[in-house]
């Protein structure tokens, strides 16, 4: 089960990207960390053949620099000061869309609602078999 601490230290991973991207020469950026666990067991003929399981803690990062952006994707472990530097040299030279940037603070929600779609149920390998 996911520990507070350690969607904290997600969190602060993702405002170290933003923070790093800035100081890159970034205008804007944004940044996503997503944390995965799966789990899973193959059968053939009616006999268990293997049982799998794996566990990942990736990020992203969008960047902005004028009318040019670009995306980076990697670990959450990375070194976000890398990760930014990389992201902001491939904006410079992506071709510039006025259409991109990030929304216009006017336009966001005031209020956000819990949705309810977390579902901390886990099933076991042998549940699985």
């Amino acid at each position: 089960m996911t520990d507070i601490s350690d969607a904290a230290k997600l969190t602060d991973r993702v405002a170290a990207l933003v923070e790093a991207a800035k100081k890159a020469g970034a205008d804007a950026a944004d940044a996503v960390a997503v944390r995965g666990r799966s789990t899973g067991v193959s059968v053939r003929l009616g006999r268990v053949e293997a049982t799998e399981a794996s566990e990942s803690e990736d990020v992203a990062l969008r960047v902005f620099v004028g009318g040019r952006v670009a995306s980076v994707s990697a670990t959450a472990a990375s070194d976000p000061k890398t990760l930014a530097e990389r992201a902001v040299s491939m904006a410079r030279v992506s071709p510039e869309d006025p259409y991109q940037g990030l929304a216009d603070p006017a336009l966001l929600a005031k209020q956000t609602r819990d949705l309810d779609l977390f579902d901390a149920t886990e099933v076991s390998a042998d549940q699985l078999k």
